[in-house]
């Protein structure tokens, strides 16, 4: 006989949806460290604060 499934309460599934976006956002600032570092940098323009110095002396 088929048996209702339990509900996940709001606590618990609000807590998930946090993590879940937390996990996202980790995952999307490690890459863009990465690519800064292996400077493979093509979705975006990064000015390094080094050389935005040699170009003003």
């Amino acid at each position: 006989m088929a048996v209702p499934k339990k509900r996940t309460s709001k606590s618990k599934s609000k807590k998930a949806i946090w993590k879940r976006k937390a996990l996202a956002n980790s995952q999307k600032s490690l890459s863009l460290a990465k690519s800064l570092l292996t400077n493979k940098n093509n979705s975006f323009i990064y000015l390094n604060r080094d050389s935005l110095f040699s170009e003003e002396d």
